[in-house]
């Protein structure tokens, strides 16, 4: 008997059927017509998530000097809420922003005061932090009233910071007021760019200023895998959003009343769930668009919007007491548009007498039909009767968001798929499925190579059954196709 050790396997040699499956179908597409970008996402394979640290530019001012007039000048849209009244802002929140080719993050305070106590001081204190938080400021100033005591109050503040100061005289609208922004010289913070926020004059000039202000150098950092998960909770006004973040929280952290509408901006919360700690985002109530049709409220729906895009995973929260309204279905639709992991959470559940569950639970499955893969909690936030079985549906949704099937396992899958159930003849003609790989998780997002056009009903199906053979609760699932036709087929 030889002591002989057999040869080694070469190191690229398939090692499965899965592998040798993908690899027969890669050498099948050299006879197909594939561009740059088709064979970078053949080509793609998971890397580490990073993200840019973009610079940020804060907005501070004393209350109703236009600063919220001014982010939307901005950013260019109509997403921070704006009336003509002081105090409607106030939390910071963050918008993406851009200009001369620069990206950096906006940030929205509320109006800074002082000696004031009540939700005045949580504003002021929260704009304090904004000013931390910030790489630059523009300080905003009334050019129409000039420097008040707060205002000089502020320049204290900001000098206290070391952070690099704009001055912007804001409602200047003609050479009146730029006569009165020139005064505004005396604050010793350089020199005041006259503005108008709400018609656009001179706010080039000053974000010229504010890029100069900022760093050129940003840094990417790698995404902390352990760094607390963003939640969105989500739903109509007064389905007990705060709630449910006041009970998971085990305190009051944010204002509970039976009015709907009570919650205006998003508010972030650190929480401990089961012994992980979550940030939790509680927005406000999605309303019918005929009741937004100017106010606080409309732009408040917008920020919303913008919670559920930064967060990683939304918690629709449905009344049990009530059946399923058009507003319902428009949160669900938001979410799953975003491409966020979804949990539907059935509040006031213990309002439901025993033997109206039965019928409520045949009327959500007929409501929430093409919703079935979205795992479903029923809970009361109130009592926080069944709250614990929350973090097993969460941790259930976001596994399916982050997950990642290997190509050889995904081509195997549609191999089969396809020999039992190949796309119907239409025609004359049946489209061949190629090939097939995941470009992206979070949401994943898969690329099917095909010799022609794949029907919605079929891609339906496809969903469908990668849902049954990989899992994929609580996330949705994006396909998209690219037809490729073999070489030289055009010249025939």
């Amino acid at each position: 008997m030889s002591d002989e050790l057999p040869a080694p396997r070469p190191s690229d040699a398939p090692e499965s059927l899965d592998e040798i499956r993908e690899a027969a179908l890669r050498a099948g597409l050299d006879a197909y017509e594939l561009t740059d970008e088709d064979m970078a996402a053949l080509a793609a394979e998971p890397e580490p998530v990073t993200q840019e640290a973009l610079p940020v530019l804060a907005i501070i001012g004393r209350p109703n000097v236009g600063k919220s007039t001014l982010v939307n000048r901005i950013i260019g849209k109509r997403l921070a809420v704006v009336e003509d009244k002081p105090g409607v802002t106030r939390d910071r929140v963050a918008y993406p922003a851009e200009w001369a080719g620069r990206d950096f993050t906006l940030l929205d305070t509320g109006g800074w005061e002082k000696n004031v106590t009540g939700i005045d001081l949580s504003v002021a204190q929260a704009a304090e932090a904004g000013i931390e938080m910030s790489d630059a400021v523009v300080f905003v100033v009334d050019a129409t009233v000039g420097a008040t005591a707060t205002d000089e109050q502020v320049v204290k503040l900001l000098r206290q910071s070391g952070k690099p100061v704009v001055l912007a005289a804001n409602k200047v609208d003609g050479p009146q007021g730029e006569l009165e922004a020139a005064a505004l010289w005396n604050l010793g913070l350089g020199e005041p760019h006259p503005v108008s926020a709400l018609h656009g004059r001179g706010t080039g000039d000053l974000l010229d200023a504010a890029m100069a202000a900022l760093p050129t150098e940003m840094h990417h950092v790698e995404v902390d895998d352990d760094a607390p998960r963003r939640i969105a909770l989500v739903g109509r006004p007064n389905v007990g959003k705060s709630s449910l973040l006041n009970t998971l929280a085990g305190t009051d952290r944010v204002v509970v009343n039976e009015v709907a509408g009570t919650t205006r901006d998003p508010v972030d919360e650190q929480v401990e769930i089961g012994g992980r700690t979550w940030t939790l985002v509680d927005t406000a109530g999605i309303r019918r668009r005929v009741h937004m049709s100017k106010g606080a409220d409309f732009y408040a729906s917008l920020r919303t919007q913008t919670a559920i895009e930064r967060a990683e995973i939304g918690l629709v929260l449905l009344d049990a007491s009530v059946p399923l309204t058009e507003q319902d279905t428009r949160v669900i639709s938001q979410v799953v548009d975003a491409g966020r992991a979804i949990v539907f959470v059935f509040n006031k559940w213990d309002l439901v007498g025993e033997d109206e569950r039965f019928l409520l639970e045949r009327s959500i499955e007929q409501d929430l039909v093409q919703h079935t893969w979205v795992p479903r909690v029923n809970l009361s936030a109130k009592t926080g009767w069944h709250t614990n079985r929350l973090l097993p549906a969460i941790d259930l949704a976001l596994s399916s968001w982050d997950l990642r099937v290997s190509t050889g396992r995904l081509n195997s899958f549609l191999g089969e798929l396809v020999a039992e159930h190949p796309h119907p003849v239409r025609g004359g003609k049946q489209p061949k499925i190629l090939f097939a790989t995941q470009a992206a998780s979070r949401p994943p997002r898969f690329v099917i190579f095909a010799s022609g056009f794949l029907e919605p009903q079929y891609r339906r199906f496809i969903e469908r059954r990668l849902r049954e053979a990989f899992g994929f609760e609580g996330t949705p699932i994006q396909i998209s196709v690219r037809v490729r036709e073999k070489r030289g087929a055009r010249r025939k």
